[in-house]
């Protein structure tokens, strides 16, 4: 059960980054997510700022509405490099999601990586908080990292948080998830397979793995060297194992890689000799400044 939400969300939910920033063909995307609620999905997060993955979203699954939990994410105008927490822009922000996801309401609806300072003004809350009691949204949430999600849990105005966690960034596992878990919130990791970075033999290109990258050429956990499959499986396993955690957003635009990841999940688990292996590497590793990945 997702936190106090009530919500029976299943273990591997799917991320709508990838579709938008990848430009995944409507087509594609019908299938993909099609596919994946036949199969048990039950829980789509996505954001405003993700390109047109709402509105391919929409167009796939809307006539579906009933068959899944629908998550998404405010304050960024349409861009993740442009800032939007006034309460108009919020306000109309989330109207412009419902409209492109072709739905009258979300099920949850989140401040993308909002700072603690725009927190304390209150507006942004005030907004989401309307929202939900005009029936936009059944539940609130934050979705962010480090101080600002501690700040963000600490007002107790939120039913849920999503925050980065997994065999890179383990953080949140001793200083955020635990105070979310005390006030019963559900709990969404986020990159919950560190991007398979690991996959790339020389440094990526592209800014937004790099620091995963760099930090898994120090940790070399021995399961990185098995078949990609293999290793994503046993990432993502670490991540769902992770007390306090419902469930794992992961994103593709290949039509079928989420039924892999739901295969995989099937054959095994990991054990606790397992997962305390990857604790304790990290443990004897991580630097200080390793902090959560917004």
């Amino acid at each position: 059960m997702f936190g106090q939400t009530g919500m029976n969300v299943s273990v591997l939910g799917f991320g709508g980054a990838e579709i938008g920033f990848e430009g995944a063909g409507a087509d594609t995307v019908e299938k993909i997510l099609n596919t994946a609620l036949d199969e048990g999905l039950n829980v789509i997060d996505t954001a405003e700022c993700y390109v047109d993955s709402e509105e391919l979203i929409g167009k796939a699954v809307s006539h579906r509405r009933n068959e899944y939990y629908l998550f998404t994410k405010c304050g960024h105008d349409g861009s993740y490099e442009r800032d939007a927490w006034g309460k108009k822009d919020l306000a109309a922000s989330i109207d412009r999601s419902l409209k492109r996801l072709r739905t009258d309401y979300v099920d949850l609806i989140q401040l993308h990586s909002c700072s603690a300072g725009v927190l304390r003004q209150g507006e942004a809350i005030e907004v989401l908080q309307a929202a939900k009691k005009a029936g936009k949204t059944r539940f609130i949430g934050y979705s962010g990292d480090n101080e600002d999600a501690a700040y963000a849990v600490n007002t107790g105005a939120f039913d849920t948080l999503q925050t980065s966690v997994n065999i890179a960034d383990q953080k949140g596992i001793d200083k955020i998830i635990p105070l979310a878990r005390e006030r019963n919130m559900g709990i969404i990791a986020k990159r919950p397979v560190a991007n398979a970075v690991w996959k790339n033999k020389s440094k990526p290109d592209y800014f937004y793995v790099i620091p995963y990258w760099e930090r898994l050429q120090e940790l070399k956990y021995d399961f990185c060297s098995l078949p990609l499959a293999e290793s994503v499986a046993h990432a993502l396993r670490f991540t769902l194992s992770v007390p306090g955690v419902h469930t794992a957003i992961v994103g593709t635009s290949k039509a079928k890689r989420w039924q892999e990841n739901a295969e995989q999940l099937k054959s095994s688990t990991l054990s606790e000799k397992e997962f305390a292996e990857i604790r304790k590497r990290w443990e004897a590793v991580a630097r200080t400044d390793w902090h959560g990945q917004v």
